[in-house]
């Protein structure tokens, strides 16, 4: 016996909407709840920049862009790193020593991606970094502010605007020419 044509516009919605929910729900790509990025919605209501260097809090592009909203006012100085990533290791010990002879002046912001926070903490620990780090499981934050692979370093002015961006390790003199720019 035939359907008739409500009846089956009716089955076919029916059977499309079970799709639409299939495809949509699933496993949280965020893991477990203590991994999950902090939500951009709540950022708004306290300060995001971590007090503890150590901690390593996950963030996404999302709240990161709040982070940057909330340091408006403060040069701020952005480096996309991760423990396994030689080049890292190299300009690790020129950004602990920078972020020490400008001490309050500029705001270091460390984003660890495709990391083990274990080990992100033990290279933080390892090349003294006293700035707080952020934890990006899967690199959105990087991958959002246009940098390809890592290191990759973002200097903002005081105005939030950035001025300049590197890709690779940072060598001694463009690092403390950038600096001398965004705190001018």
């Amino acid at each position: 016996m035939e359907l008739m044509p409500v009846r089956r516009i009716w089955v076919g919605l029916a059977a499309l909407a079970l799709i639409l929910t299939a495809c949509s729900s699933g496993p949280d790509p965020s893991g477990p709840a203590d991994h999950r990025p902090i939500p951009a919605t709540n950022a708004a209501s306290a300060p995001l920049l971590p007090v503890d260097a150590a901690e390593l809090p996950s963030f996404d592009l999302a709240s990161f862009q709040q982070l940057l909203t909330q340091l408006k006012g403060t040069p701020v100085l952005v480096n996309v790193w991760a423990s396994w990533c030689g080049p890292c290791t190299e300009e690790a010990p020129r950004l602990a020593q920078a972020a020490k002879t400008y001490g309050d002046r500029v705001q270091f912001i460390g984003i660890d991606i495709l990391d083990a926070r274990g080990s992100a903490r033990e290279f933080m620990s390892t090349y003294g970094w006293t700035y707080p780090s952020l934890y990006d499981a899967t690199g959105g934050i990087r991958d959002g502010l246009g940098i390809i692979g890592q290191p990759g370093t973002i200097f903002y002015d005081g105005d939030g605007a950035q001025v300049a961006q590197w890709s690779g390790a940072l060598p001694e003199d463009e690092l403390m020419k950038r600096l001398k720019q965004i705190v001018a």
